[in-house]
């Protein structure tokens, strides 16, 4: 059993708890929790650490795993969480490739994040971009890490099964998704209302930072201009918000409208 602190394994996942760089260099994040832990591709598990009474807690869904015992003070120094769950687990990156993400699908619907900043907010798009049947996120290198512990919690598992892609030029990506005949759609308070853009064909859509939007640059290279009315003293809705109503809209025209008028 690891019971130190000092512990060299010990101090390497305390430094891809707290480094975005290390995760990147190691190719590795960190999962916690029982129920995220067993969402886990078994190939993609690179090391996992549990309490004993974790282990003894799960023992039959624990057969056949390799696993390292730690005591519950290590476990403590190792969490990200205020009451640790007992396991903890390196897992290693996988995304796929921008062409074949771009690819996957016919009348694919993507969503392009624009340096989104806070944790929550990425977790909660990417949580219900599975439950929309979004095709795929794709984001700029100056979002908010999406290995980032939080972001990971937020996702509830869905960071195991919604395919994404960080790249270092969301422009280029844009033109990519434009020859390929998809509509990018960004929000923008001279734009349409949502609701009247059709999206039952390949579609993108553009969320900005939390406090400045999108950029100029990224602006103009969308094909239509696009924004949720408000009323009262509202000027807009959180970044994760807008993306739900973004995604549920093309979701319902795609399953139930026949004909958008």
């Amino acid at each position: 059993m690891i019971s130190s602190t000092s512990n060299i394994k010990v101090k390497n996942i305390i430094n891809l708890k707290k480094s975005a760089k290390a995760r990147k260099k190691e190719n590795c994040f960190l999962v916690e929790g029982p129920r995220m832990f067993f969402e886990i591709p078994r190939d993609r598990v690179v090391e996992c650490y549990l309490t004993e009474e974790f282990a003894g807690k799960y023992d039959k869904e624990l057969r056949g795993w390799n696993y390292d015992l730690i005591s519950e003070n290590v476990c403590r120094h190792l969490s990200d969480t205020k009451t640790p769950q007992g396991v903890i687990a390196v897992v290693r990156r996988e995304e796929p490739d921008i062409g074949e993400l771009i690819n996957k699908e016919k009348n694919p619907c993507f969503f392009l994040l624009e340096s989104l900043q806070d944790p929550g907010n990425l977790g909660t798009i990417v949580r219900t971009a599975e439950g929309a049947g979004v095709t795929g996120i794709i984001m700029n290198k100056e979002t908010v890490d999406i290995y980032n512990p939080k972001v990971i919690r937020s996702t509830m598992g869905a960071i195991f099964r919604v395919p994404f892609v960080i790249t270092d030029d969301l422009p280029q990506v844009v033109e990519q998704l434009k020859q390929k005949g998809i509509s990018v759609y960004a929000g923008h308070l001279k734009g349409d209302v949502f609701y009247k853009q059709d999206y039952r064909n390949g579609s993108a859509f553009l969320i900005g930072n939390e406090g400045n939007g999108l950029t100029d640059e990224i602006t103009a290279l969308a094909d239509h201009k696009i924004k949720i009315p408000m009323k009262g003293k509202v000027e807009s809705l959180n970044a994760a918000v807008s993306a739900t109503i973004l995604m549920y809209e093309t979701m319902r025209q795609r399953e139930f409208i026949s004909d958008v008028q």
